[in-house]
C-alpha cells in the first residue's frame, strides 16, 4: 500500500512539473495542434482536470467541471481545432490549481482506512481496487501526460528548457 504522504509527494512533484511547462502560454498558444496525431496543450491540460474529477468524486470533493465539460477532454474526444471548441486555458489553469487544493487537503487528512475504501472511479469501467491504487493510478496517468505538454510548450514556440 501506498500511504497518504507519498501520494502526495507524487501530487506535488506532478503539479509543479505541470505549472512549468504551462507557464506563459496564452489560450491562443494552448491550441496550436501537433502536426502529428496528438492533440493541443488545451486538451492535455483539460484531460488532466477531467482525471482529476475523477479524483474528486472519488474523495468525496465537490466537482468542478459538468458532466459535458468532462466528455468534451475525455480520452478518445475529438481534437479541438478551433478556440468556440475548448474552454478558456485560463479557466483549465485555475480549476487544475483548485483541485490540487482539495486533494492535498484530503490526503492530509485522511487515515489509512480511508485510503484502503474499495472503490472504481467515475465513468471508468474497472473492477474496484483501494483508492490508494487508484490514486496512484490516477496521479501516473498524469505524468504520463505531463511529456505531452513539454513537447506542446515547444510547438508553442517557448525554445526553453524548464525541466533539468
Amino acid at each position: 500500500m501506498i500511504d497518504a504522504e507519498s501520494l502526495t509527494m507524487i501530487l506535488e512533484r506532478n503539479y509543479g512539473v505541470v505549472m512549468r511547462q504551462i507557464d506563459g502560454i496564452t489560450h491562443e498558444e494552448s491550441l496550436i495542434q501537433p502536426p502529428f496525431r496528438g492533440n493541443c496543450m488545451n486538451w492535455v491540460l483539460g484531460h488532466l482536470v477531467m482525471s482529476r474529477e475523477r479524483i474528486l468524486i472519488m474523495i468525496g470533493a465537490p466537482r468542478q467541471w459538468t458532466q459535458e465539460q468532462c466528455d468534451r477532454y475525455e480520452r478518445g474526444s475529438e481534437p479541438i481545432v478551433a478556440a468556440q471548441d475548448a474552454l478558456p486555458f485560463e479557466k483549465i489553469v485555475a480549476d487544475y490549481s483548485a483541485a490540487q487544493g482539495q486533494i492535498h487537503a484530503w490526503l492530509k487528512s485522511c487515515t489509512p482506512a480511508d485510503l484502503n475504501v474499495e472503490a472504481v472511479p467515475h465513468r471508468i469501467p474497472a473492477d474496484t481496487a483501494p483508492k490508494w491504487d487508484w490514486l496512484e493510478f490516477l496521479l501516473w496517468h498524469e505524468a504520463y501526460h505531463i511529456g505531452n505538454l513539454e513537447l506542446l510548450r515547444q510547438l508553442a514556440g517557448k525554445n526553453d528548457k524548464v525541466i533539468g
